[in-house]
């Protein structure tokens, strides 16, 4: 249950940027519905400034949800994400996203895969 609350603090603290503007301070919560259940949860909330958060989890504590929110730039921003027992994982554009891996290194990779080696007793 704590890591369920830990995850819900998570998405909370996501979608309430510290960026935020004078009308944020002011949103009205314009729905929000929470049903807790032995075998799980699901909650949503949306408010009058654009702030969308839905999520669910099951009895074992692994969390499906996903966040929106506008930017200060009027960027509409969306996080989907897990959280399971690989960690938190979430997506979307605005995330950063790892460089490709050089054409070289990938050639060696795939050299070494398709060569596995024979260990010699």
């Amino acid at each position: 249950r704590f890591q369920l609350m830990i995850c819900a603090l998570v998405g909370l603290a996501a979608a309430f940027p510290s960026g935020s503007s004078p009308e944020d301070a002011h949103a009205e919560v314009v729905s929000r519905s929470e049903d807790v259940r032995p075998d799980g949860f699901d909650a949503k909330l949306e408010t009058t400034n654009g702030i969308n958060d839905q999520r669910s989890g099951d009895e074992h504590g692994n969390i499906k949800g996903s966040f929106s929110f506008i930017s200060p730039e009027g960027e509409h921003v969306q996080i989907s994400y897990v959280a399971d027992e690989n960690g938190f994982q979430p997506s979307g554009e605005v995330l950063p996203t790892p460089p490709p891996i050089p054409v070289e290194i990938q050639k060696a990779l795939d050299w070494i895969a398709a060569h596995p080696s024979v260990e010699k007793h």
